[in-house]
């Protein structure tokens, strides 16, 4: 089977769902949480900026360097648990698709910790990013896609109007079982959008 990943991070986890495409059917192939960041570090590595803030500048650069060395390799290990689990079903992996935010200015670390909404922001695209780059360094076709125009985006790519995909989406969601909320939804529709299937 062909099957596409969608994937929706959030600070320090990620909702993972594979979508796959037989005979003009769509399936709910898995449906996951990937875990980005240690549980024992969990209080600070969820937002190594504001664990940075107030340190001296060394020390801020070095733990935030931390946080992010981290996240990337969590998310690559992650995302090639799933690419070897779907592969070693024997489904050929088209794609993954990853919901990402509004691209961050070229700031340092110093930078972003001089203004507290820059630690918001910078913390937005942390997770986002690692996952992006896993996709690559796993050798997956990488779909970025803006989140805040997902609904739009789906719209032009599987050439449908939103209430058709909804349509689809539910009719995973009642296979899958519970959770099936907001997150499994819009990485459902990442995925089918990276599958190029309806």
């Amino acid at each position: 089977m062909h099957v596409a990943l969608g994937l929706k991070a959030h600070s320090g986890w990620a909702a993972l769902v594979a979508i796959g495409q037989h005979d003009g059917t769509l399936s709910l192939v898995d449906r996951r949480r990937l875990e980005l960041v240690d549980r024992d570090e969990a209080s600070w590595a969820k937002q190594p900026y504001h664990a940075a803030e107030g340190l001296p500048a060394r020390d801020a650069r070095q733990i935030v360097e931390r946080g992010l060395t981290a996240a990337r390799r969590h998310a690559t290990r992650e995302v090639r648990d799933a690419v070897t689990r779907l592969e070693r079903e024997g489904h050929t992996i088209d794609g993954c698709a990853v919901l990402m935010g509004q691209p961050m200015p070229e700031w340092s670390v110093d930078d972003i910790l001089a203004v507290h909404f820059r630690m918001h922001k910078a913390e937005g695209v942390l997770f986002r990013d690692a996952l992006a780059r896993a996709a690559k360094a796993c050798g997956q076709r990488l779909v970025e896609i803006p989140e805040k125009t997902l609904q739009d985006h789906a719209r032009r790519a599987l050439g449908a109007p939103p209430v058709a995909f909804a349509k689809h989406i539910a009719t995973l969601g009642k296979t899958a079982g519970p959770p099936w909320g907001k997150d499994q939804k819009e990485a459902a529709l990442a995925a089918m959008i990276a599958l190029g299937r309806l």
